[in-house]
């Protein structure tokens, strides 16, 4: 019995095309994120500066309480802090997080 040849070059194009899928859907849960947090209203300079301070913090603390409002945030609590800046003011989950 022969085996089934595999297409190799049609797996590697079916999972470049998935990558490119999964890549643009992160840019897009980024920016439902940036507008549902409100901080669209934010300057670009300004948003940019915040987000390099939170990756270089190494403050233990300080990230937990981050973490902390962030969830706070996703599980409808921040709705009013959205809504006052200019956000959609949904909460819920503009990541996309949890969906298959």
């Amino acid at each position: 019995m022969m085996r089934k040849t595999r297409d190799y070059d049609a797996e590697l194009r079916a999972l470049s095309d998935k990558a490119k899928s999964i890549k643009a859907k992160k840019v897009e849960q980024l920016g439902l994120l940036v507008t549902g947090t409100g901080a669209d209203a934010l300057d670009l300079d300004t948003l940019a500066g915040a987000l390099l301070a939170a990756v270089e913090s190494a403050d233990a603390e300080e990230r937990e309480a981050w973490r902390s409002r962030g969830a706070a945030f996703f599980q409808g609590r921040g709705r009013k802090a959205g809504r006052r800046s200019g956000g959609n003011g949904e909460g819920g989950n503009p990541t996309g997080a949890g969906e298959a």
